[in-house]
């Protein structure tokens, strides 16, 4: 099954009318098995103004033969900001257990995987969640957004000195306050109840990039 859902089907919030990215979707890679199986977004990178193609669909191939169902998300980029792309992932991991039963996914082992200003995004989320808003109208929004683990591949982490200048300024602009940048620099944001995390950086990047992504494993 590979085609795309729509995640906001009643039609996605802060929606910019004549930006023609369309709707926010998830295209679900499902595997078969006798049992539920572990699931895994994928959000490719982009710096936050696009989204690289060889990080979506090839990466839910490659977690498909593993055994994991993966369902890729097409999140909102520049000119949309920051909640929106945040937003849009939160929506992806209450769909998933939402579809869970349908989808033969386990509920309880939901993770997301990212790269780049995927990652940033995939970060974001594991340290910004709620549990679902009970009693909601949706009953997609009465799921919890906490992702079950994070897998950070080579991921913009932090809004401070040693940033990703041109995600950040996609992501929020190129005024954004200093406690917007606190917020959205995720090292700082870790938690006990953060997700666990796997995190991995190209052994041929820049020294100080590998020691800054470092501080939030």
């Amino acid at each position: 099954m590979t085609t795309p859902i729509v995640i906001w089907p009643k039609g996605a919030p802060h929606l910019i009318s004549e930006e023609p990215q369309g709707d926010p979707t998830l295209t679900p890679y499902l595997v078969y098995s006798d049992v539920p199986a572990a699931a895994v977004i994928v959000c490719p990178g982009g710096a936050y103004g696009m989204l690289a193609d060889h990080e979506g669909e090839p990466i839910a191939r490659w977690l498909n033969s593993l055994g994991i169902s993966a369902l890729v998300l097409k999140y909102r980029f520049a000119p949309y900001k920051h909640p929106v792309p945040m937003l849009d992932a939160q929506r992806a991991i209450r769909c998933v257990r939402n579809h869970a039963e349908i989808w033969n996914i386990d509920a309880k082992c939901v993770g997301m995987l990212g790269f780049s200003a995927g990652g940033h995004l995939v970060s974001t989320v594991g340290t910004h969640y709620d549990r679902g808003q009970t009693g909601h109208l949706d009953p997609i929004e009465r799921e919890s957004s906490r992702p079950d683990l994070l897998i950070l591949c080579y991921p913009v982490i932090s809004f401070g000195e040693f940033r990703h200048h041109h995600s950040m300024v996609n992501l929020l602009g190129e005024f954004s306050s200093e406690e917007q940048s606190r917020d959205l620099s995720t090292e700082l944001q870790v938690t006990a109840d953060t997700p666990p995390v796997f995190l991995w950086h190209p052994a041929d990047d820049e020294a100080v990039s590998v020691e800054n992504s470092l501080l939030f494993a």
